[in-house]
C-alpha cells in the first residue's frame, strides 16, 4: 500500500526551514560602502581583466592623507609666523634709502708776511713749529672708543679706522700728493659721492662742490717735489651719533710736509722750506658704509700756505717756496650781481707760533669755520 511515508530519520538540511543561515546579516548601504573588495560589473568582466575583484581605498587612509594635509598646512603657517616674528624682532634695523650729500668745501690760502725761511729738510722739521708732532699715520691716534646707544664698540671702531685709512691716503700717500693718483681716496667714498669727487679731479672748480684740494693734499710735481718722506702730523678725531642710523665723525689735523723746488739738476742744501695744511673734514657713516669699509665726506675746511692769495689752489696747492714772498694782488674778486654759484674768494695771513709739543690744534674760529652738517 502505497502512502506518505515517514519523514526520514537524519535531521534536515536547513532546521530553520529552509532560509538561509545568514539571514540575520544585513547588506545595507553602509555595509557595502566599508566593503574594501568590490566585484567588477558585468560590462567591466567582459574586458581582459586577471582578477574578478578590485580594491577600495579604505577610509582609514584617506583619513590619513587627510590629516597629513592639515599637519603640513600647519607647519608652513607656522614658519611663516616665525620668519614675520623675527623679522620685527631684528635688534639692527633695517637702514633707511638715504642717499649722500654733496661735500662743501672752503679752502683759504694763507699768503706769508715775508720771504719763506729756507733750510733743510731734516733742521726744518726737527726746530720749527712741528718740531715734536708724530710722523706720518703715527699722528692720526684713535680717540678711545665706547659704544653710543646705537653703534657697538666694534662698530666705532670700524668707522674711525675707515676716516683714518682715508687721512692717511688723501694727506700722506706720495703718490696722491704729487704723482696725480686719486684712486686710494675715491675707493673710500659713498658711491653717490663718485660723481662730484671725479669731476672735481678732472675739471676743479672755487666753486665750494668742485675743489680738488677739499678732497685731498696734492701738488702740481712740475713745480714742488716732496724735500723728506716725513710728513709731521698732529691733530685729533671724534665722534658721535647722528641719529639712530649714522656716526658722525670730525678730524682736525695740522699736516707739514717739507718741500723743495723740482730741478733737473742738484738741488740747494738749503732750498727746502715747510708748507702746512689745516683740515678740519666732517664724515657721515651709516651702517651699510661701515659694513663696507667706506664714508661720506659732509664739509672740507682746509687753510694751506705758504700760498698767495691769487694762487688759484682749487686744483692743487701752490706753495710759495724757499726765499719767495707773496704778492700783492688778493683773491680773486667776487660779484655778488652775478648768478651761478658764486667763488669763495678767501684768503688768510700765515701767521706761525711756536706750539708747546704734543698740544692739540685750536680749533677755527666759529666765524671762518663750518658748522657741522649732520
Amino acid at each position: 500500500m502505497t502512502g506518505r511515508g515517514e519523514p526520514p530519520e537524519v535531521p534536515p538540511e536547513n532546521p530553520s526551514g529552509g532560509e538561509d543561515e545568514y539571514r540575520s546579516l544585513v547588506f545595507d548601504e553602509s555595509f557595502v560602502r566599508a566593503a574594501r573588495l568590490q566585484e567588477f560589473s558585468a560590462q567591466e568582466r567582459m574586458a581582459d581583466h586577471a582578477h574578478a575583484v578590485r580594491s577600495l581605498p579604505g577610509r582609514g587612509s584617506r583619513r590619513y592623507r587627510s590629516r597629513a594635509g592639515i599637519a603640513l598646512v600647519l607647519l608652513i603657517a607656522l614658519a611663516f609666523a616665525a620668519a614675520v616674528y623675527l623679522g620685527f624682532r631684528n635688534p639692527y634695523p633695517t637702514p633707511a634709502g638715504r642717499r649722500a650729500e654733496p661735500l662743501q668745501t672752503t679752502v683759504v690760502p694763507l699768503a706769508p708776511q715775508g720771504s719763506v725761511p729756507g733750510g733743510t729738510a731734516a733742521s726744518l722739521l726737527a726746530e720749527g713749529p712741528a718740531t715734536g708732532h708724530s710722523t706720518g699715520a703715527a699722528g692720526i691716534n684713535l680717540p678711545s672708543v665706547r659704544r653710543t646707544k646705537s653703534f657697538s664698540d666694534s662698530q666705532v671702531t670700524m668707522a674711525l679706522t675707515t676716516v683714518k685709512d682715508y687721512l692717511v691716503n688723501s694727506s700722506l700717500d706720495p703718490d696722491v700728493l704729487t704723482g696725480g693718483v686719486v684712486r686710494p681716496v675715491g675707493r673710500l667714498l659713498d658711491p653717490d659721492q663718485t660723481a662730484q669727487f671725479d669731476r672735481s679731479m678732472e675739471s676743479p672748480a672755487d666753486d665750494g662742490l668742485h675743489s680738488a684740494t677739499g678732497w685731498l693734499v696734492r701738488f702740481d710735481p712740475a713745480e714742488v717735489e716732496l724735500a723728506s718722506p716725513d710728513t709731521r702730523v698732529r691733530g685729533t678725531l671724534s665722534y658721535a651719533e647722528a641719529g639712530a642710523d649714522a656716526l658722525e665723525v670730525v678730524s682736525d689735523h695740522t699736516f707739514t710736509y717739507a718741500l723743495r723746488p723740482t730741478v733737473s739738476g742738484p738741488h740747494r742744501p738749503d732750498g727746502d722750506s715747510l708748507f702746512t695744511v689745516r683740515r678740519v673734514l666732517h664724515f657721515l657713516l651709516d651702517r651699510e658704509d661701515i659694513r663696507l669699509h667706506r664714508l661720506e665726506v659732509r664739509s672740507a675746511y682746509v687753510q694751506a700756505g705758504p700760498q698767495s692769495c691769487s694762487a688759484g689752489a682749487t686744483g692743487a696747492m701752490r706753495p710759495l717756496l724757499a726765499g719767495e714772498r707773496a704778492d700783492t694782488r688778493g683773491p680773486s674778486g667776487t660779484d655778488p650781481y652775478a648768478t651761478g654759484v658764486p667763488a669763495a674768494g678767501l684768503c688768510g695771513t700765515l701767521a706761525v707760533s711756536s706750539p708747546s709739543p704734543g698740544s692739540p690744534p685750536r680749533a677755527p674760529d666759529a666765524a671762518t669755520s663750518p658748522r657741522s652738517r649732520p
